[in-house]
């Protein structure tokens, strides 16, 4: 296991953590707020939009504690795996009807993430 390559991955994560809940959710908020969509929607689409905050967040501090803590390592897999599936989904998605989203880290920080956790797992 190495210790670096798992800060690296739970640092990304956290860049995505300060970059999603902070910016993202002004920018956001503005848009949901200009929409026609009625307040339970768009109070139920500001949850959803926290509750991904909290996974990235979530993510950051297993990685640390995995880096600390090599004996967790297995704990690693889910968090890789669902920030490679997320990465994949933001990509597919970009190429089909829904080109802005490659103009956004979202792809790029949880691709990053996988790829530094998982080579902080292997090696």
């Amino acid at each position: 296991m190495n210790f670096w390559f798992l800060m690296a991955g739970g640092f990304i994560s956290f860049l995505g953590v300060l970059i999603h809940g902070i910016f993202g959710t002004r920018m956001y908020m503005n848009n949901i707020n200009k929409s026609g969509l009625d307040n339970l929607t768009k109070s139920l689409s500001l949850v959803s939009w926290h509750v991904f905050t909290i996974f990235l967040f979530i993510g950051t501090v297993a990685l640390i504690i995995i880096a600390y803590n090599p004996a967790y390592g297995i704990a690693a897999y889910p968090i890789i795996i669902i920030n490679a599936i997320g990465a994949l989904l933001f990509i597919c998605l970009g190429f089909g009807n829904h080109a802005a989203l490659l103009k956004m880290p979202g792809a790029y920080l949880m691709a990053l993430t996988a790829i530094f956790s998982y080579l902080g797992i292997i090696s």
